[in-house]
């Protein structure tokens, strides 16, 4: 099973950029859906994003044009860009899989993921 580090998280300012990355321990393009999901202690997970095999990135609509998913393919990594950011974007990131075809990617279904990263957005 693939093996997944999300790494890159922090505090910022409204209004500022982070750049998650999320490391994965083989070739996963095309192969799985590799997405994003944050959670906050005590609450649901919110599923972000999710690029599915055939390359299609799906968003959630809290995101949709501050957050943008783009890839290096020789590195098996994958990255989350997120500009301004809110307070309400406060949590624990982690990259995770799915299948690579189907409805698990649009619905942010996902099978497996690494350890979070911590993400602050406060004044």
């Amino acid at each position: 099973d693939v093996q997944l580090q999300a790494s890159g998280g922090g505090e910022v300012q409204p209004g500022g950029s982070l750049r998650l990355s999320c490391a994965a321990s083989e070739f996963i393009f095309g192969n799985y859906g590799i997405g994003w999901f944050r959670q906050v202690p005590g609450q649901e997970r919110e599923g972000i994003s999710c690029t599915a095999g055939e390359g299609t990135t799906y968003y959630a609509e809290s995101v949709e044009g501050r957050f943008t998913v783009s890839s290096d393919t020789a590195k098996n990594t994958m990255y989350l860009q997120m500009n301004n950011l809110r307070p309400e974007d406060t949590a624990v990131y982690y990259c995770a899989e799915t299948i690579p075809y189907g409805s698990n990617c649009p619905r942010f279904i996902f099978r497996s993921w690494g350890q979070g990263t911590l993400v602050t957005v406060s004044s």
